[in-house]
């Protein structure tokens, strides 16, 4: 009596990770695509600021004067020096390691909320309202929607914090950090131009 062969299964996925991390994730590529469609808006309002500038002279009209220099800076240099724990952060999740992640999480929750303490006193420093004219109406547009993002990625640090502090990090959340700081260099990159326009416009173009 012969014996049966076993019975191959084909196209068997059992052995496959639950997870993925990067351009492997389905969740990477979708924060990828929103970065890529939130850049977009970023041209659009910079193009329109400067649209405006080359419709007035001088620059800002009506005798407003250019936003205060010192708080737009010390901004800029925290945020580029945030990109220090950020890369740290995405380093250890990408090595599955915990603390060092609970450690970073909270680094970047502490930055995040400097930051957008000091985007508030900013808004009180761009010696102009918005509704007041045309200048005001497109500075305080860069401004707020640069502000939505930081907060954006802000709120996502502490959520991530509260789900890796209060259980067991999986490799999903892991993932999910690896994402937040991926998304938080894109915060970084896009306010160099909008700093550039906002504080050096009225004093260079």
């Amino acid at each position: 009596m012969s014996v049966p062969s076993p019975i191959t299964i084909v196209g068997d996925v059992s052995d496959l990770p639950d997870t993925a991390m990067g351009p492997r994730s389905l969740v990477w590529w979708g924060t990828l695509g929103f970065m890529l469609i939130e850049g977009t808006a970023f041209l659009l309002a910079g193009a329109a600021y400067l649209y405006l500038r080359g419709q007035s002279a001088p620059w800002p009209p009506s005798g407003h004067a250019p936003p205060d220099l010192a708080l737009g800076t010390l901004f800029t240099v925290i945020l580029l020096l945030s990109e220090i724990p950020n890369r740290w952060l995405s380093g250890k999740a990408k090595k599955l390691q915990t603390k060092p992640v609970r450690i970073g999480i909270v680094v970047m929750g502490l930055l995040g909320s400097v930051l957008m303490a000091i985007r508030f006193l900013e808004f009180g420093r761009l010696n102009v309202n918005w509704d007041h004219d045309a200048y005001g109406s497109v500075t305080w547009l860069l401004m707020i929607l640069h502000a939505t993002h930081v907060l954006t990625d802000l709120a996502d640090t502490f959520v991530l914090g509260a789900c890796i502090f209060t259980r067991r990090i999986s490799d999903s959340q892991f993932s999910d950090v690896n994402d937040n700081c991926f998304y938080w260099s894109f915060v970084v990159v896009t306010w160099l131009p909008i700093y550039a326009l906002v504080y050096w416009g009225p004093r260079l173009l």
